[in-house]
């Protein structure tokens, strides 16, 4: 795999948006943009989302967009799944990529610990040595 790749391309700003309602829905939660956070978090989306990164980097953007709260509710799980949707795609044995999954989201939300951070930095490591 290669080191910079679009991970996140994608994946619009319109996709994260329907991702947070579809998500909201499901819990019977208000759906609706924040006025802190949206407009910086879409901006920096719209930015970056289409660049080349690695896999960790694709997780930190989804982490500081998390942070930035452009929604009212689920900001972490709609970042969550986007990652673990890119992980998905990886073609990764069952029980690999549950694991990976696993590690992406707690990234995402902020809840890693650092041995957790270095799994998945290692792991980002190891795609780039299968190029």
């Amino acid at each position: 795999m290669p080191r910079f790749k679009g991970w996140l391309a994608p994946y619009s700003w319109e996709f994260v948006t329907a991702q947070n309602a579809v998500l909201c829905q499901a819990k019977h939660a208000l759906h609706k943009p924040t006025s802190d956070g949206h407009d910086r978090t879409k901006q920096l989306w719209e930015d970056r989302h289409r660049q080349p990164m690695s896999l960790d980097e694709a997780a930190k953007l989804c982490r500081c967009c998390h942070r930035l709260a452009p929604f009212c509710f689920y900001n972490g799980n709609t970042f969550a799944a986007i990652i673990r949707d890119v992980i998905s795609g990886l073609g990764l044995p069952a029980d690999q990529a549950y694991v990976v999954r696993g590690l992406a989201g707690h990234i995402v939300a902020g809840v890693a610990t650092a041995e957790e951070e270095k799994a998945f930095r290692e792991f980002c490591a190891s795609l780039e040595r299968r190029s």
